[in-house]
């Protein structure tokens, strides 16, 4: 019987997917929600907006979605009713190389081998076993640290992932253009190609790319979170926007509290409140790298030198392996690369929604040392020449953000770290510290539930879940 004292059972504060995913689950359970948003607009990660010219629709943070649309919470909700409707480009990935060609991640894993020449039958060997057992995997990686329900699957995964990327693909594969997809894909993990567990992010965006695609929501970035506010404001829950937190004491009485920010965030807004230790640890908790972002309205789509380039929704800028890894170390080492590896996707050749007729959309991103205010415009506009000569000439106008902005934009992008903090080895299982519930706060009733606990960062809302169902163990408790 819930009690009369409290004006809401639950308050979630944040309304990125994890913040969204948690007030749904709550909701789910019977329990009366409240979201509150500091921004004008919902979304976090995940949100579109002219941002150029007008009739161009532009992600203003997250723009494809492998693990959106493996999720296994999303596959739960019923988003299509909601105005969600994924669009999977031809190919997930294309990789331009400097002879003209490109490597083609397909959603065939054989089709994909034929297309690394000599390293055909190692990709099929690393790649199908785990492809053919995505669902029971994707259980065991987007989930806390648990007793894991197929410990074989999971052995013969750790057995490449938990390597660096170099090392996989040196061991793995003999020619640079099977090196250089990996090494484009692990580079997302935001981690130098030569640490431990860089190869995880590879091989789980690689497997994701053949198990279910990498695709992107018509419309926008946006219609993402909308569908995800719809199905809660089905459920009875309330979203107030123009909200901002910036205390636990500013909130109104719930019998629990879940907050979609980082560790940083928390230790501002529970102040003392938290256990001595668990606050020194939380202190301790280490961000990443940040990004520096570009939007582009295009007078026509980009004119790749590779021809395939144009059948992939993402394509990955930075040459081999060795180029790769490179720019990632300069950025860690603190420095700007000349040739940064880009991150760039071309919605609008897959979506008619988001430029006027004959024209085009482009988004890219390169990674920068924390906190940077530096403009990378010239070496990411660089590198998208490199493989699209007359690039340039297309740019009608575009929009930037550094890292620094990012944090101006949006609070839980701690120095433009997209990814709620560095996911390393130790940080994997130690998210944001470890112990037996990640999600648990010490406060009574009050749970972390954004990127920065486990399983990590990804458009997923695993996190907000996990975090959720704690949560109603805690109500489970209560009179």
């Amino acid at each position: 019987m819930r009690s009369h004292l409290f004006s809401t059972d639950a308050i979630v504060v944040g309304s990125g997917p994890n913040g969204l995913a948690a007030a749904i689950e709550l909701a789910r359970a019977g329990h009366s929600v409240t979201l509150l948003e500091g921004a004008e607009q919902i979304g976090g990660g995940v949100r579109s907006a002219a941002l150029t010219l007008p009739g161009f629709v532009h992600d203003i943070c997250s723009a494809i979605y492998p693990v959106g649309v493996a999720s296994p919470f999303f596959k739960t909700l019923p988003l299509a009713e909601h105005g969600l409707e994924w669009i999977h480009p031809p190919a997930p990935l294309a990789h331009p190389l400097d002879d003209g060609s490109a490597v083609m991640l397909e959603r065939s894993v054989r089709q994909t081998a034929v297309n690394l020449g000599e390293d055909a039958r190692a990709y099929l060997q690393l790649m199908a076993p785990l492809v053919d057992t995505w669902p029971q995997l994707a259980e065991e990686i987007l989930a806390p640290l648990h007793i894991p329900r197929h410990p074989l699957l999971l052995a013969r995964f750790a057995r490449h992932a938990l390597r660096s990327a170099e090392a996989l693909g040196r061991a793995r594969f003999s020619g640079r253009r099977a090196r250089a997809l990996l090494a484009g894909l692990a580079a997302h993990s935001f981690l130098p190609l030569d640490r431990t567990a860089s190869a995880a992010v590879g091989l789980v965006l690689g497997l994701l790319g053949h198990a279910v695609g990498w695709p992107l929501p018509r419309g926008g970035a946006g219609r993402l979170a909308g569908a995800l506010a719809a199905c809660l404001q089905a459920l009875g829950g309330r979203i107030e926007t123009a909200s901002p937190v910036r205390s636990l004491d500013e909130l109104p009485r719930a019998r629990t509290i879940l907050l979609d920010v980082t560790p940083r965030q928390l230790l501002q807004l529970a102040g003392d409140r938290l256990d001595n230790i668990y606050r020194r640890r939380l202190a301790g908790y280490r961000y990443g790298p940040g990004v520096f972002k570009i939007d582009w309205a295009l007078a026509a789509a980009i004119p790749w030198q590779a021809a395939d380039c144009a059948r992939a929704g993402t394509v990955h800028l930075g040459g081999t392996l060795e180029e790769i890894s490179a720019a990632e170390h300069q950025v860690w080492a603190g420095s700007h690369p000349q040739r940064p590896f880009v991150l760039l996707a071309q919605q609008s050749l897959f979506d008619e929604l988001r430029a006027p007729t004959g024209r085009h959309t482009g988004w890219a991103y390169c990674h920068v040392p924390n906190g940077s205010d530096v403009d990378m415009t010239e070496a990411i506009e660089r590198q998208v020449e490199r493989f699209a000569p007359g690039f340039r000439e297309l740019i009608l106008a575009r929009s930037t953000r550094t890292a620094a902005g990012y944090q101006r934009y949006n609070p839980n992008c701690i120095g433009g770290d997209i990814n709620g903090g560095v996911q390393d080895l130790r940080q994997i299982f130690a998210r944001p510290v470890f112990k037996p519930d990640p999600y648990a706060t010490g406060l009574k009733g009050v749970f972390l539930c954004s990127s920065s606990t486990p399983p990590g960062g990804g458009v997923h809302g695993m996190c907000g879940y996990h975090a959720a169902r704690s949560a109603l163990e805690h109500l489970s408790d209560q009179p």
